[in-house]
């Protein structure tokens, strides 16, 4: 008898079948509502609602392991499932590969699907991957992981409108809210279709992987993704070279690629290089990093010999251009500049308790770059990336009844533009060191508010003007340890009237071990100015210590935060 013939003929193990059984089962009892119940508890019910508008329940999956893939669908044919033709799976072959160190066309992976109905009647069906083990194929370290680890077992959700945008939305809102973090994804060529897995370590039932399918190649959202890592050492490896990003987006920034790329068609990779005075092959292989950390994307239609020759802006990269609203181009050169080398000594940071920054350079940040206007107008433009944090700022607040606004320390202007253009009742005053003044007018000038604010030239920790109705004071106290934070607040306390308002915006670190922005920046204020982040109940004991009284608290964007308070 023929080997593949008699590979036909073995039986697939019983475990294997009973798999595919309870997966059956779940999609019974289960539909859209209850399946993101159970992946996604911490989930409010307007975002869980909102999922569900825009991703339906399709099918459940589960690995197994036939000794051929066509003795396999005759099986399940038998046992009462109508199981479609095999068609290859290219994105569960290439995590196995990778997950075990095996050339990809060693393996033989099929999917296998079969329609079930779902608790609601609506269609769903079971998604079967079968790696082919056919006897003495040396696969058994494969199998006995995958049936340990249960990696590929999932949920999966069929985007309803698969654009970017949604697919995009759909993606933060999982990987934010919803608390999942990001475990691979891939574009299967064959159905045309673009995948994005995700682990929810919270779930309470017997899954807790989720999959977004949406038709289409979405080169962009897939480079964000990214691919995760598949064991603890390639984890920490990959955590480990996170400076080596950190200064490949500095040297874009530097290069200003965003800019050059931000075109209908790009230029080839050659041109640019020239455009931006680098070393051809050299550049390409900084592109092809920075493909991988989700900046660019290659443009598949402009394949050379030796790769992409072409390369496009993803959403991600857009944010390094110059000259744009909400760009992070000059936070990108602060980051892998002078505040990569001063946290190149965090060790003396932690050691002492000492800002690295006046360890590294002799002097602290703040006098440091004062004393030099180039790292001065560096900072300032990067501390506006901050801007999108403010947006909601000026509809949170009930602004009717003050008269004056007094933005404290207020950089640029960003934020005190917003509420006087929000509110033309209004009046300003923004009180910022000499430089800071000038790029404070220039945005009032642009908001067309010029005329409604005064500026002042001071040091907020000798003096604050008096007689405003609300005072706003934005990314300021992080700055500072709590010593000195009691000081500007008290100073505060002292400038404002009894019955004026205080407006704090700030980065709240969580109570428990939740993810947030405010966690590694916490680090950073430790390493560079010598300041840190808090929780809300720390801000709440410094702004009762300084005379005054919280009134409430409101999320905003960039993991951002605002706390009202009044004078007691």
């Amino acid at each position: 008898m023929a080997a593949p013939l008699a590979a036909a003929l073995l039986r697939t193990d019983p475990a294997d079948l009973e798999r595919i059984d309870r997966a059956a089962a779940f999609i019974r009892g289960n539909d859209t509502g209850t399946v993101l119940a159970a992946l996604l508890p911490g989930l409010a019910g307007p975002e869980r609602a909102a999922l569900a508008a825009h991703a339906a329940f399709t099918h459940a999956a589960v690995l197994v392991f036939p000794p051929s893939l066509a003795g396999l669908r005759e099986e399940l044919r038998a046992r009462g499932l109508a199981v479609g033709p095999v068609a290859p799976s290219v994105v569960v072959r290439g995590r196995l590969a990778h997950r075990y160190g095996r050339p990809a066309a060693s393996l033989e992976v099929g999917i296998l699907r079969a329609p079930v109905t779902a608790a609601d009647g609506s269609a769903c069906e079971i998604e079967i991957f079968a790696l082919a083990v056919p006897p003495g194929s040396g696969l058994d370290a494969v199998v006995e992981g995958e049936r340990r680890d249960n990696h590929e077992a999932h949920l999966a959700f069929e985007v309803t409108d698969p654009d970017a945008v949604v697919l995009a939305g759909l993606r933060e809102t999982l990987l934010t809210a919803g608390r999942t973090t990001a475990d691979g994804g891939g574009h299967n060529a064959h159905e045309n279709a673009t995948v994005l897995y995700f682990r929810a370590d919270a779930a309470t039932g017997p899954y807790s992987r989720l999959e977004l399918n949406a038709a289409g190649h979405h080169a962009g959202v897939l480079a964000a993704h990214g691919r995760t890592p598949s064991g603890p050492a390639e984890q920490l490896l990959t955590l480990m070279t996170g400076a080596w990003a950190t200064q490949a987006l500095a040297v874009a920034a530097e290069l200003r690629l965003a800019d050059h790329l931000d075109t209908e068609r790009p230029p080839a990779t050659d041109r640019l290089a020239v455009l931006t005075g680098t070393h051809h092959d050299s550049l390409r292989r900084l592109l092809r990093y920075l493909a991988g950390l989700g900046v660019v994307t290659a443009d598949g239609a402009a394949e050379g010999a030796d790769g992409p020759e072409r390369y496009r802006l993803t959403p991600t990269g857009r944010l390094l251009r110059t000259g744009t609203e909400q760009s992070l181009h000059a936070l990108a050169q602060l980051y892998g500049g002078p505040f990569y080398r001063s946290f190149g000594a965090l060790g003396h940071a932690v050691r002492t308790g000492r800002e690295a920054f006046e360890e590294v350079f002799g002097a602290h940040h703040f006098p440091y770059f004062a004393a030099r206007p180039e790292l001065a107008d560096l900072f300032d433009r990067a501390m506006a990336a901050s801007a999108p944090m403010f947006g909601p700022v000026a509809d949170l607040v009930d602004f009717g009844r003050a008269k004056v606004v007094v933005d404290v320390a207020g950089g640029n202007g960003e934020l005190l533009s917003r509420v006087l253009r929000a509110h033309p009742h209004l009046e300003g005053v923004l009180l910022e060191r000499p430089h800071a003044v000038e790029a404070a007018r220039t945005t009032m000038t642009k908001a067309g508010c010029a005329d409604r604010c005064r500026l002042v030239e001071g040091d907020f920790t000798e003096a604050v003007p008096e007689g405003g109705d609300i005072y706003l004071l934005s990314r300021v106290l992080h700055d500072w340890d709590d010593r000195q934070c009691l000081a500007i607040l008290r100073r505060l306390a002292e400038a404002m009237p009894a019955d004026a308002e205080l407006l704090v915006v700030e980065r709240l670190l969580p109570e428990d071990d939740s993810p947030s922005l405010a966690v590694p920046w916490d680090v950073h204020m430790l390493c560079n100015v010598g300041g840190r982040e808090r929780t809300a109940a720390h801000y709440g004991r410094l702004l009762a210590e300084a005379g005054f009284e919280p009134t409430g608290r409101a999320d905003l964007p960039l993991d951002g935060a605002l706390i009202t308070a009044r004078r007691v």
